[in-house]
């Protein structure tokens, strides 16, 4: 007998807790195996009996779990059960949240009463509300909307990939027509700017659906409109209550013909919903959860993946942020000088800014930030980032990418994950790590070489998620980032950041009050 065959007892109990922690289904962790040895990859049905304890795997099959999940082989065999605790589940959103005390000021009439007061005298439209209400509930529940999924997986019937033609063919299976449009971008006025606007598409009810002659020379977006028109029709039996897909123009909310006006109406929130139904069908559409799942293991989630499947990446980003077994992801659509168009904050990284108004005081040392701000340079790249808020370092990785929307107007897709409960699912000390890079960079003027004990733990926990970008940011400086450049603590503020030797009122009363509180 062999001496892990004698070493064996605790063997499935830690091998069916080890893949639970990260995440991964039999059949997933079967297709990973697959990856690395096809030759010796275990059968779901054979890791089934290993985890019942049934069966005791060969050295290979162990040599291929030890590589996956980045442990030694002897970690299976120790005699003692896997008995670490699941990470804490971190909070998603990207605010922290506010008890609604006292109750009598939160009722129900008073805050009828109160947020179209608040949404007037702001200036804030009620589409932007409904928005930011629909982006609150996408963050909380980390995308799950398994409603949404099965209807689009049953008008799809779960086919991956769909191209062009095989759409328009389910569009008039559903009763849908389809009818063409010249229109060319216009130069437009948003705001305090100039910006090329184009309308690509709209649904006219019961069942006409225009799209724009542009579009057939870009299958993607021809692809993604087709699916939302048909999400409408499926959904909502096409009653034409949903906005036109135009590119350019208000950043804050959908881009549709209606003028907006600050307050609200009950059917700015009907209106927002269903925008986003539409556009969640769309993906679930196109990207089916276990099929797109499984192109991106294929693919080590990188985003140019989707130019093979055509689809555009700005959807291969957001539906990966929903079909990964790892939940800890953020996704930013950025437009200059500094528009956020769209931002899902699911592992609760703390932006400040949402998608209602110009960030105005970006940290140039954000990804997504510093391209937007570069003529020059790569048109994609990866990033590890030390977010300071307050006393805490947190740590993120993140994948952004230059595009052109169809108009041809500039902006910046950026998706990322927080890299803490990876490291903590690796048995690694995440804290340790986060200062290690911290202190690294705030000796090096802010960015610097990840040392290699904090690099080796962060590539295995990048090999574990099989996410090959995260693995490309080691062979850059880390950064020092910030919730805004005005609480910049680098020794030198990094440009873009505005000096200034004036101080934060909140800095100014917390120190009154502290002074107060000890009798000075």
């Amino acid at each position: 007998m062999s001496l892990h065959t004698r070493k064996s007892h605790f063997l499935g109990v830690k091998l069916r807790a080890l893949r639970k922690r990260n995440g991964l289904t039999l059949e997933e962790l079967s297709a990973r195996c697959t990856q690395l040895d096809s030759r010796a990859a275990p059968s779901v049905s054979y890791l089934s009996m290993i985890e019942s304890g049934k069966r005791v795997p060969s050295e290979d099959v162990l040599g291929l779990l030890s590589s996956l999940f980045q442990r030694e082989a002897r970690w299976f065999l120790d005699d003692n059960p896997e008995t670490e605790s699941s990470a804490p589940r971190q909070r998603a959103g990207g605010a922290a949240s506010v008890p609604l005390e006292p109750a009598f000021l939160f009722s129900k009439d008073l805050l009828q009463a109160a947020i179209p007061e608040l949404l007037a005298q702001t200036g804030t439209t009620g589409r932007q509300f409904a928005h930011l209400l629909i982006r609150s509930h996408q963050e909380m529940s980390r995308n799950d909307f398994p409603d949404l999924e099965r209807v689009a997986e049953n008008v799809g019937e779960r086919k991956f990939p769909l191209d062009a033609d095989e759409l328009m063919q389910l569009c008039k299976h559903h009763g849908l027509t389809l009818r063409w449009f010249d229109r060319k971008p216009v130069l437009a006025h948003d705001k305090d700017r100039e910006v090329r606007s184009m309308v690509r598409s709209f649904f006219e009810a019961p069942r006409t659906v225009y799209l724009n002659r542009e579009l057939q020379a870009d299958p993607a977006r021809l692809k993604f409109d087709l699916a939302s028109h048909l999400g409408h029709k499926v959904l909502h039996e096409g009653d034409g209550l949903k906005s036109a897909h135009a590119t350019g123009g208000e950043m804050g909310g959908s881009p549709e013909g209606a003028e907006f006006t600050a307050g609200m109406n009950a059917r700015d929130v009907l209106h927002a919903w269903r925008d986003f139904e539409c556009s969640f069908f769309a993906g679930a559409l196109l990207a089916p959860k276990v099929a797109f799942r499984r192109f991106l293991t294929r693919e080590s989630y990188r985003v140019e993946a989707g130019e093979k499947i055509q689809l555009t990446p700005a959807v291969v980003m957001r539906r990966m942020t929903k079909v990964s077994p790892y939940p800890y992801w953020h996704f930013f659509d950025a437009y200059p000088p500094g528009y956020l168009r769209a931002v899902y904050r699911g592992n609760g990284i703390p932006l400040p800014w949402g998608n209602m108004a110009q960030v105005t005081d970006p940290c140039p040392q954000w990804a997504v930030f510093r391209m937007l701000g570069e003529t020059r340079g790569a048109d994609r790249g990866s990033q590890i980032s030390v977010l300071r808020d307050g006393d805490q370092s947190l740590l993120y990785c993140c994948h952004s990418r230059r595009a052109n929307d169809m108009a041809g107007n500039p902006h910046v897709l950026s998706v990322g994950i927080d890299l803490v409960p990876a490291l903590r699912s690796h048995s690694a000390d995440a804290e340790n790590i986060v200062a290690s890079i911290t202190d690294e960079c705030l000796h090096h003027h802010g960015e610097a070489r990840i040392p290699k004990a904090a690099a080796d733990a962060i590539k295995g926990a990048a090999k574990v998620l099989n996410i090959a970008w995260v693995e490309d940011a080691l062979s850059v400086p880390a950064r020092i980032i910030c919730p805004r450049s005005t609480h910049c603590p680098r020794t030198e503020h990094c440009d873009g950041a505005r000096a200034s030797r004036a101080r934060e009122i909140t800095d100014v009363r917390e120190e009154i009050i502290s002074k107060a509180r000890r009798g000075r």
